[in-house]
C-alpha cells in the first residue's frame, strides 16, 4: 500500500453496510475523504447533497442491491467512476453490475493492492 494513488479527486461515497470494510477502505486510501452510507436510501440522500469523484458500492445492502443503486446513480451521472466491492462472486453478479454502469468489480476479500490498482487505473486512463 505504499504506492500513492495519484487521482484528481478527494471525496468518495462508499455504500457499504459492513463497518469493518468501511474502516479498511480508509486505511487503504488514507488520502481520500470518505463519506459512508450503509443503505440505498441513505446513499441516495447523500448523492443529491454531496458531489463525489468516486463511488464504491457493495452489491448486497439491507434495503436492496448495489446494482439498483448503480442504475439510479447512472440516471443522473454517467461520468463518475463506480467500483463494486462485493462478496457476490458469480460471473452473473459481476456482469449485472457492469451492465448497470459500474466501471470495475472486485470480489471480497480482496488484496488492498488490487483495489488500489483498480482505482489508480480508472484515473490514469
Amino acid at each position: 500500500m505504499n504506492e500513492n494513488v495519484s487521482a484528481p479527486f478527494a471525496r468518495v461515497l462508499c455504500v457499504e453496510d459492513d463497518k469493518d470494510t468501511c474502516e479498511l477502505l480508509t486505511v487503504i486510501f488514507p488520502e481520500f475523504d470518505f463519506v459512508f452510507a450503509h443503505s440505498i436510501d441513505s446513499a441516495l440522500d447523500r448523492v443529491d447533497k454531496e458531489p463525489v469523484e468516486l463511488y464504491i458500492l457493495d452489491n448486497w445492502l439491507p434495503d436492496g442491491s448495489g446494482v439498483e443503486l448503480c442504475q439510479k446513480i447512472r440516471e443522473f451521472n454517467t461520468s463518475v467512476p463506480i467500483v463494486f466491492t462485493s462478496a457476490a462472486a458469480r460471473n452473473r453478479d459481476r456482469d449485472e453490475a457492469l451492465a448497470a454502469g459500474a466501471d470495475r468489480y472486485i470480489v471480497k476479500p480482496y488484496d488492498p493492492e488490487d483495489i488500489r490498482k483498480i482505482v489508480k487505473d480508472l484515473f490514469v486512463n
